[in-house]
């Protein structure tokens, strides 16, 4: 069965396109190694690419997406952990020096979690996926006149903090952090505006970046 048009035409504009301009920058990135310095936790949401939002070409960005840009805790019990796993391969073998967890506006695993709304499915995994968004909605509660939306973008920016401090339960990322070999960082992106916005650790406020 061949792929989409849409992807088949993509490519071929590629091909055309960027690649013919660039061929000799992908004739570098593919005999060589990765080595970029930023990695990038990001929604799965087709709405929010890291890449076109930061401008960014091949090899310049290690991005791992997820459904609501979750960091697990570090718990090292045989299971599969793709984010974890991930974390590891960017910060103990590539050696990137940023971390970002990118989280944006109406995320809908965010509102399903705010509102309470029944798993996928009886045996799914979003559901206990999205079980540590569960956890923040609980110490986020909604301010009387607080509209919905509101509250949810409380939430969503909520729940990048949490997946901040779940990054220091990575022993290797705390490490290199307190030797300031790495930094962490927290983003979210409000879509119809494009507007990114940034969380200062030490004022525990969120503000919109100029420009």
């Amino acid at each position: 069965m061949r792929l989409p048009a849409a992807l088949l035409d993509g490519y071929a504009s590629f091909r055309s396109g960027r690649y013919a301009s660039e061929s000799e920058s992908y004739h570098r990135l593919g005999e060589g190694s990765q080595k970029p310095k930023v990695m990038i936790i990001a929604c799965c949401d087709s709405r929010t690419a890291p890449e076109t939002i930061f401008d960014a070409g091949p090899g310049e960005m290690f991005v791992v997406r997820n459904v609501a840009n979750l960091v697990p805790p570090y718990t090292p019990d045989g299971g599969h952990h793709a984010t974890s796993a991930a974390l590891e391969f960017a910060v103990m073998s590539i050696g990137v020096k940023h971390i970002v967890v990118m989280g944006h506006g109406r995320c809908g695993g965010i509102r399903a979690a705010v509102q309470e709304s029944s798993p996928l499915t009886h045996t799914d995994f979003i559901g206990s996926w999205m079980r540590a968004i569960k956890d923040v909605t609980r110490i986020v509660p909604r301010e009387l006149g607080v509209n919905a939306e509101t509250h949810e973008r409380h939430i969503e920016r909520a729940s990048i903090e949490h997946s901040l401090a779940n990054l220091r339960t990575f022993p290797w990322i705390r490490m290199k952090e307190n030797k300031r070999e790495i930094s962490l960082h927290g983003v979210w992106f409000d879509i119809p505006l494009g507007e990114l916005h940034t969380y200062d650790e030490d004022a525990a406020e969120w503000g919109a970046v100029e420009g």
